[in-house]
């Protein structure tokens, strides 16, 4: 590949967009100090991968942007594009299907850079892998400044080894066995850290183990509890059974009581309205007869005897009475607290049949 355009655009002192055409052969600039001869050689670092604002002859790199003079301001963009001529199709496989390769940067101010490789964005390290597979570069000592031919000739044989390689055009391939031993080393620590991680994922492991067994140990003891609350339960539901058996046998009886006070008390009823009944008479038989002593004596005697009688009658049947409503009242109570069982119990079985189904 060979550089055939250098495009600049607010870089450095280049303000306006300047256009260098660089011809086969032998191209030079002339100028006075002063003019940018040196800028353009700094734009040809930069865009070609150039990291470092001291070498770019600046603090940061923002300094690279035109900072303005007193008749123009400054900018806030700078733009370096780089046209190769690719007709030969020695560039990497993936630039070989264009004849022509445009590589630009563009750095904003307070913003970084951004690199493009015929106009698709790329990294820093792909740019710089595309001129160190053609034995170039923003750093290659093709690029000779003032003071390094001195510099070469006293050189240490490492660094001739290096302008050797360049020139051998392999700089490429070292770049790439430096970037893959990176990711070797990136790859080993990922290992490391990899069985660390294992090993602190064994002792979980052993930890979980022993909660399983805990868990299948607890379900084992707790299936043996629920059997047997299962037996309790039923035992108690065969229990309430008889209990409720029991209660209505009682109720039935206690009904069969009250039946029985209610006739009785119906029959002392109807004897006390005949009792009520025969009174009028005798009185009305002792007013006739109030006309003979004897006979009126004999006959309040009589009455007497006869009201003293009655009054043990309604003694008794009052007596009867509220022996009745004693038993009506305790029947009452036997009868709420056998729908009281009834209730619990029907709680009971409701209560079992849940758990029987949960079971």
């Amino acid at each position: 590949m060979q550089f055939t355009r250098l495009r600049l655009i607010g870089f450095k002192s280049f303000v306006e967009p300047t256009e260098v055409s660089i011809e086969t052969g032998l191209t030079g600039i002339v100028g006075p100090n002063g003019c940018g001869k040196s800028n353009l050689v700094e734009a040809l670092r930069w865009v070609m991968g150039e990291t470092s604002a001291r070498l770019m002859r600046g603090r940061e790199m923002d300094d690279l942007i035109f900072s303005g003079s007193a008749s123009r301001p400054q900018r806030n963009h700078a733009e370096v594009q780089l046209l190769l001529d690719n007709a030969a199709g020695t560039a990497p496989a993936a630039y070989n299907d264009s004849a022509e390769i445009e590589v630009s940067r563009r750095i904003e101010r307070g913003v970084g850079s951004v690199y493009r490789i015929n106009g698709r964005e790329t990294r820093a390290r792909d740019v710089q892998l595309l001129f160190a597979d053609e034995a170039t570069g923003a750093r290659n000592t093709a690029m000779v400044g003032q003071g390094e031919i001195g510099a070469l000739i006293g050189a240490k044989p490492a660094e001739r080894r290096t302008l050797l390689e360049e020139a051998a055009g392999i700089t490429g391939l070292h770049s790439r066995r430096h970037e893959a031993e990176l990711r070797l080393r990136a790859a080993a620590v990922n290992l490391e850290r990899l069985d660390d991680v294992m090993g602190a994922m064994e002792t979980q492991l052993q930890g979980l183990k022993r909660q399983t067994r805990q868990v299948t140990r607890y379900r084992r003891i707790g299936e043996r509890i629920r059997q047997a609350e299962a037996r309790l339960y039923g035992r108690r539901w065969q229990d309430a059974l008889a209990d409720v058996a029991a209660a209505e046998q009682a109720l039935e009886a206690a009904r069969r009581a009250v039946d029985e006070r209610t006739r009785e008390t119906a029959a002392a009823a109807a004897e006390q309205a005949n009792a009520a009944a025969e009174l009028p008479p005798l009185r009305e038989a002792g007013a006739e007869a109030g006309a003979t002593l004897h006979r009126l004596e004999v006959a309040q005697v009589e009455l007497e005897a006869e009201e003293r009688r009655l009054a043990d009658t309604r003694r008794g049947l009052e007596a009867r009475l509220a022996q009745i409503d004693a038993d009506v009242e305790r029947e009452s109570g036997l009868a709420g607290d056998a729908a009281e069982a009834l209730a619990r119990l029907e709680a009971e079985r409701a209560a079992a049949a849940a758990e029987r189904e949960g079971e």
